[in-house]
């Protein structure tokens, strides 16, 4: 067998290929493959709580210093805003300049109001109580209950306080803080098997899309699409690009060290897929724990670069669509609106049309039925939303490190020249003292 194949990457480009001709071929057989994809996942999202929690205590018990903690996860946030502000602005001027829904000429009244009925009722979950309800939701109703239901961010709160409480406790927490490490340790190593399932995952995955879909349901809205794809890789080559120069690394040898997991996300069209696999390179890299530990998991719900680019796009296409006059002033409504309404969207079914219905609310100028319009080719525009939200949360990780001096930048360039073996992340997620 060729090394290629013998690699994850090569392995799963095989099943990507695979998948596309049982899809084709074999439509109804590859639409039954749907629960290989779905059982990779939902065996990555079983440990991703407790790893999660374990990485993060184990980074701020380690850290000796509380202060420099808070400070990582102020310049995080700060950075997020900033950069996913400058996606936003990317997707409406991109609408404005390309237009894609331009004569189209739909009726509102023709669309059918059936096909948004699965994600009325979600719209709820991202505008019900505005902000303080959202905060007041990042806190769980116990402890259990946060690691039952995966959500993230209530995990991260947890995390930061237990790991706080052991850095304050001094030597008499060391104990808890070995024992939490331990534990981490041992998830990495599960990691390590499950992630041997990823081809059969990126199987089941691609075959059940192409089979169900088929090739030429990319013709439909192909404007809108391509136009998406095309601002995602504007996004990523040139701002995101951008900010690694600055940061002192190259994003397309970043890229290079994180091909695996951008062709699992690619099939699966989920960045929770790799999540795991994401912080164990990123350590391995020579970025404290710690600050991989804060940014990587917030990123996840605050830091959705490609998912802001897709809501102005869209809401802007809708209006084209539908014939419907925008003003200036509701176009700094979408902007405004979209910077609270993406934060928290991981994790809420149908994500991505939820949160337009609930930008759409604030803006009754623009007919929501006219989010039908973009169903059909939602699965398409997921993968690069998926892909450019992880690509984005991986540099901000860079960026935030080189901001606080949280990188061995020496490490970073060996190991993305190809010094450093990402193979021994995988297997043990192994940290770099810096």
């Amino acid at each position: 067998m060729p090394r290629f194949f013998r690699s994850l990457f090569g392995q799963v480009v095989l099943a990507l290929v695979i998948g596309v001709v049982v899809g084709l071929l074999w439509p109804d057989a590859a639409v039954k493959l749907k629960p290989l994809g779905d059982g990779f996942i939902k065996l990555i999202k079983m440990i991703i709580p407790v790893l999660v929690f374990c990485v993060v205590v184990h980074g701020i018990a380690g850290a000796g210093d509380l202060k420099r903690v808070g400070r990582v996860g102020v310049k995080a946030l700060i950075y997020f805003e900033a950069v996913t502000t400058l996606a936003l602005l990317l997707g409406l001027v991109l609408a404005f300049v390309f237009q894609p829904g331009a004569g189209m000429n739909i009726d509102p009244k023709a669309l059918d109001a059936k096909a948004m009925g699965a994600y009325a009722d979600n719209a709820s979950k991202l505008t019900g109580g505005g902000t303080v309800e959202f905060l007041l939701k990042l806190i769980p109703t116990t402890v259990v209950s946060a690691f039952a239901n995966g959500d993230v961010l209530q995990v991260l709160l947890f995390a930061v306080l237990f790991g706080c409480a052991i850095a304050m406790l001094g030597e008499r927490g060391q104990a808890i803080g070995g024992l939490v490490d331990d534990l981490g340790q041992v998830l990495f190593k599960i990691m390590g098997l499950i992630i041997k399932l990823a081809p059969l995952g990126v199987l089941g995955a691609i075959a059940f899309t192409v089979g169900k879909y088929g090739l030429g349901s990319l013709k439909q809205l192909g404007m809108l699409v391509l136009l998406f794809y095309g601002a995602v890789a504007i996004f990523v080559f040139v701002i995101l690009g951008a900010i690694m120069r600055i940061s002192g690394l190259s994003l397309i040898k970043l890229l290079a060290y994180l091909r695996e997991e951008l062709a699992v996300v690619f099939a699966t069209t989920s960045s929770d897929s790799v999540l795991p696999q994401i912080m164990a390179k990123l350590r391995h890299l020579g970025i404290r724990d710690s600050t991989v530990g804060l940014v990587i998991p917030t990123g996840y719900s605050f830091n959705l670069d490609a998912f802001s680019i897709y809501i102005t796009l869209a809401a802007v296409f809708i209006a084209q669509a539908t014939n419907t006059p925008i003003t200036t002033a509701d176009l700094l409504t979408i902007l405004a609106i979209s910077l609270v309404t993406s934060k928290g969207a991981h994790g809420v079914p149908g994500s991505a049309i939820v949160v337009l219905a609930a930008t759409l609310q604030a803006i009754p100028a623009i007919p929501a039925i006219g989010l039908v319009l973009v169903l059909s080719v939602d699965w398409f525009m997921g993968i690069a939303r998926a892909l450019g939200n992880l690509i984005g949360n991986c540099v901000a990780t860079v960026a935030v490190a080189r901001w606080e001096g949280d990188i061995d930048m020496a490490r970073a360039r060996a190991v993305l020249d190809g010094q450093g073996s990402p193979a021994e992340a995988e297997d043990t997620g192994a940290t770099v003292p810096v």
